[in-house]
C-alpha cells in the first residue's frame, strides 16, 4: 500500500514538473523582439504641411492600458492588481482620457501603453477607440510588444498582451518608423518586455521636416545602464535629424524624474522607488532641451489607490525634448487627479521658428 502511495505521488510530481517545464519553455520560446527600423503604416487623410511661425500644440499621455482609475493599484508597484478592474473600467478610463484630450484639442497627440489586444485590458482595442474619436488626423501605431501568457501573479494572471504607442497628427505624416531600444538580457526582460520609440516625419511649410518622436522608456529594470543606453540611442537619432536642420520634438513617458527632483515641487511621501532617478540632461545633444510641467505631477506610484493628501509618491516622468528651433511657449501638466490613468497628460504649446 505504501509503495502504491509513493508511486502515485511520484507520478503526480512528474506530471507537475512536466507542466511547469512545458510552460517555462512556452514563455521562453514565445518571446521575441519586433524587428528594428520597421516601416510603419500611416493612416488618415490629412494633407496639410505643419505651419511654421504659428502657435501649435501637443499632448503626451500614458493611458496605462485603461486600468488605472484613481482607486486602482498595480502589482508591480506593490499593489493588488495585474488586470484592469473590469471591461467597463477599461472603456470608461479610455473614454475619460479621450475626453480630456478632446477638450484640449491639440495638433499632435502622443499616447503610450495603448493595448490593441490584452488579457489585462479585457481585449479592448484602445487604438481603434482613440482613432474613432479623432477623425481628420493622420496616425501611426508602433507595437511595443506581444507577450506570451504570463501566469503571474497566480491569483490574477496578467495574461497575454499586445501593446504599443500611438501618434496622431492634424498634419500629413509622410512616413513612420519603429526603432528598437536595448532591453535587459536577464529574466527581467520578460517583465519589461520589448521597448521602442516611433519616428513620424511631417513636412513643414518652409520645406523642412518636423521629426516627431513618441517615446516610452523602460521602468522595471535591475540594471540602470539600460535606461541610459536607451536615452543615448534616442539622443543620437535626434542629433542626426537636428544636424539636417529639421525641427525635433520627442515626447512621452521617459520613466525618469524630468524635473530632476520632483520633491521640490510636489508634496509627497518619500518612499524608495529606484525607477524615479533624475533625468540625465548630460546625455542630450547640444541644441536639445527638456521640458515638463512643474504645476502638478505627471505620474503616481500605484502601490495603492490615489489618496491625493500628500502621502502618495508622485513625480513628473512625462515630458518633451525639443530642438532650439522650436520655441516653447508653455509646458504644463493637465491635472486629472489621476482619474483615468496613473499618469496625467503633459500639454505643450510651441512655435516652429523659421528664418524664411
Amino acid at each position: 500500500m505504501k509503495k502504491k502511495i509513493i508511486k502515485s505521488l511520484c507520478v503526480a510530481l512528474s506530471v507537475i514538473l512536466l507542466v511547469v517545464l512545458g510552460y517555462i519553455l512556452y514563455v521562453v520560446f514565445s518571446y521575441y523582439r519586433v524587428e528594428d527600423n520597421l516601416v510603419l503604416d500611416v493612416w488618415g487623410e490629412a494633407t496639410d504641411n505643419a505651419p511654421v511661425n504659428t502657435e501649435l500644440s501637443l499632448t503626451t499621455y500614458n493611458i496605462g492600458f485603461g486600468a488605472y482609475s484613481a482607486d486602482y493599484s498595480f502589482f508591480m508597484d506593490g499593489g493588488e492588481h495585474a488586470r484592469a478592474l473590469s471591461k467597463d473600467a477599461v472603456i470608461n478610463n479610455t473614454n475619460g482620457a479621450i475626453e480630456t484630450i478632446k477638450d484640449i484639442n491639440p495638433d499632435f497627440l502622443l499616447w503610450q501603453e495603448v493595448d490593441i489586444d490584452g488579457t489585462r485590458s479585457y481585449h479592448i482595442n484602445q487604438k481603434d477607440l482613440i482613432g474613432e474619436n479623432f477623425t481628420g488626423y493622420d496616425s501611426v501605431f508602433a507595437q511595443n510588444y506581444d507577450s506570451p501568457y504570463f501566469l503571474y501573479p497566480f491569483n490574477e494572471p496578467i495574461g497575454a498582451n499586445k501593446s504599443g504607442i500611438l501618434t496622431l497628427s492634424r498634419f500629413n505624416i509622410e512616413s513612420g518608423i519603429r526603432k528598437s531600444l536595448p532591453v535587459e538580457n536577464s529574466l527581467t526582460k520578460f517583465l519589461d518586455l520589448d521597448r521602442a520609440y516611433s519616428v513620424s516625419v511631417i513636412k513643414t511649410s518652409d520645406g523642412k521636416e518636423l521629426v516627431l518622436y513618441n517615446v516610452h522608456l523602460s521602468a522595471y529594470t535591475s540594471d540602470g545602464t539600460i535606461a541610459e543606453e536607451q536615452l543615448k540611442i534616442l539622443s543620437e537619432d535626434m542629433k542626426q535629424q537636428y544636424d539636417k536642420g529639421n525641427y525635433i520634438i520627442a515626447a512621452g513617458d521617459f520613466n525618469k524624474d524630468m524635473l530632476g527632483d520632483s520633491s521640490k515641487y510636489f508634496e509627497r511621501c518619500e518612499g524608495e522607488y529606484n525607477w524615479a532617478v533624475p533625468f540625465n540632461e548630460s546625455l542630450l545633444p547640444q541644441g536639445i532641451t527638456s521640458h515638463s510641467g512643474s504645476n502638478v505631477p505627471s505620474c503616481r506610484n500605484a502601490e495603492s489607490a490615489f489618496k491625493g493628501d500628500g502621502t502618495d509618491f508622485v513625480v513628473s516622468v512625462d515630458g518633451v525634448l525639443v530642438s532650439d528651433n522650436v520655441e516653447v511657449l508653455s509646458c504644463e501638466t493637465v491635472d486629472t487627479s489621476f482619474a483615468y490613468s496613473d499618469h496625467n497628460p503633459v500639454y505643450l504649446k510651441f512655435i516652429l521658428k523659421s528664418e524664411k
